[in-house]
């Protein structure tokens, strides 16, 4: 397959997860409830893990982003590589958590609740838009189009951050601050 037509393909894909993604997420959340009976203890421990994951994922991207400040190039791959590896085994886990327990209510109350919504509605939004860019970012990278990977990485590593660090705020109200 020519570099066109490769190019094509990966786009046309990484098009289809951005899409279906952000879809089988929303179908989850909006349709699915309740937890399914008997199965709720079996997902208990999956949104303390996806913090975690998305802690490490953190680190991994500031990690990343020395690393070829460095110009460690390999390293900085590596990095990288895992901060995508984690992100996608957190969405894994976030959807099995949803898929088997359903919606999680926040119950606080006042400007907290305000606060809340706001980081939640930015990091969902934000989201959405970070499957194609982490996609196309990694994908120009390995590729070797290092210019083009460097200009599209300028809009994802902060977006991504963001990202990271916001789920762990979004857990840390739904699961810590106002408990189910």
């Amino acid at each position: 397959m020519n570099k066109k037509k490769n190019d094509r393909f990966v786009l046309a894909l990484i098009g289809y997860v951005s899409v279906l993604v952000p879809l089988l997420v929303a179908i989850l959340i909006f349709i699915r409830k309740g937890p399914v009976p008997g199965s709720e203890s079996a997902v208990v421990f999956l949104p303390t893990l996806n913090a975690i994951i998305n802690s490490c994922v953190t680190v991994l991207l500031i990690l990343g982003y020395i690393m070829i400040r460095k110009k460690k190039r390999n390293t900085h791959k590596i990095f990288m590589l895992s901060a995508l590896t984690l992100s996608i085994l957190f969405l894994v886990s976030y959807v099995i958590y949803h898929a088997v327990h359903g919606h999680d209510e926040f119950r606080g109350i006042g400007y907290i609740r305000i606060v809340y919504f706001l980081i939640l509605t930015s990091h969902v939004f934000l989201s959405i838009a970070l499957v194609p860019m982490a996609l196309i970012t990694v994908y120009r990278g390995l590729a070797g189009r290092f210019a083009i990977h460097r200009k599209i990485a300028k809009f994802t590593l902060p977006v991504w951050l963001y990202v990271s660090v916001t789920g762990v705020i979004v857990y840390y109200f739904a699961h810590i601050y106002s408990p189910g």
